[in-house]
């Protein structure tokens, strides 16, 4: 392979995971006000496998050929002009362009300098390849968004998975009573990171069991047994819903207005400052980040296999240098 192309795995048409191929394509060059990062590890999310299949962000990235991924972890081989924040050298972590196209999936990437942050000193590539895009979920969804304060009572949907755990953690550290839904199995590890109250919603309805709710983080959306819609029933009046993975449809916003209730969607956005935050509550043992498994860069199908079980607990990787 010469200096000017780089391994990445490449979708050509919508499909399963056998679509994600190992290909060499040209290495990309930075802009001005950009960096060029050397991609150690890449995180995997289930907007992935959604947006591999034509759905997730697929809009904002057109038709195939396309590169997946957003959560990248490397280091900083070569900057553009312009760029005073990072060096050649630094370890860095960043979700940069979601929802356009970033192309982590790949040996290198390019993006603005301050859609990175240095990669917290205490952890691997591969651990902090699984942080950026859950973490910015979870922390936007609950800080920026629902302006989480200490004394409140927090529902966290999908307590187990990426965003999940991560949210959990922040909520806890922010001083709110935290309460989860998952998989009974889970509630152990749950316990242990800040979970103070869990609900096995495979045995219970979320809703029978918890009320006097001032924030849900929806996780999982009214796609599965109306989750979004049932959610409202547990919240105070006056109290915030955050729909983050499908939104707010015009049902669940006149649901939420005849009840007295308030819901936001959501996205995510590339964040540099709130990463470097983020990085130190990780450096301090405040917040862990849970990687599951590890892939090689050309098992990545293998891995998108693995997420769309939907069995997973925290994150999976894939290793792009090894």
């Amino acid at each position: 392979m010469s200096d000017t192309s780089m391994r990445a795995i490449v979708q050509h048409a919508l499909g399963g995971p056998d679509v994600l191929l190992v290909a060499e394509i040209p290495r990309p060059e930075p802009l001005p006000t950009e960096v060029r990062v050397k991609v150690y590890a890449a995180g995997i999310n289930p907007v992935d496998w959604k947006t591999r299949v034509g759905e997730g962000m697929a809009g904002e990235l057109g038709a195939p050929p396309f590169i997946l991924g957003w959560d990248v972890s490397g280091v900083v081989e070569k900057v553009g002009f312009g760029v005073t924040t990072l060096k050649e050298g630094d370890e860095v972590y960043g979700m940069p362009w979601f929802p356009r196209a970033a192309g982590a999936y790949a040996e290198y990437v390019t993006a603005p300098a301050r859609q990175f942050a240095r990669k917290p000193t205490s952890i691997t590539h591969e651990q902090a390849a699984g942080v950026p895009l859950a973490a910015l979920t979870a922390w936007q969804a609950l800080v920026d968004t629902a302006q989480i304060r200490a004394g409140q009572r927090v529902l966290i949907h999908a307590a187990a998975g990426g965003v999940g755990h991560l949210a959990i953690q922040f909520a806890k550290h922010l001083g709110a009573y935290v309460i989860g839904t998952a998989r009974a199995a889970g509630h152990g590890w749950l316990t242990e990171i800040g979970a103070d109250e869990l609900i096995d919603y495979t045995a219970v309805r979320f809703e029978d069991a918890v009320a006097d709710v001032d924030i849900v983080i929806d996780l999982v959306g009214d796609h599965y047994d109306d989750t979004s819609t049932r959610s409202l029933d547990v919240l105070r009046p006056g109290g915030l819903l955050v729909a983050v993975p499908a939104g707010v449809s015009p049902e669940l916003a006149a649901a939420a207005e005849a009840k007295g209730m308030r819901v936001s969607p959501f996205l995510v956005e590339p964040d540099g400052p709130a990463l470097t935050s983020i990085g130190e509550l990780i450096d301090s043992g405040s917040v862990a980040v849970e990687v599951e498994e590890v892939f090689p860069l050309e098992q990545a199908a293998a891995a998108h296999a693995r997420g769309e079980s939907n069995r997973t607990r925290g994150k999976l990787v894939l290793r792009v240098v090894s």
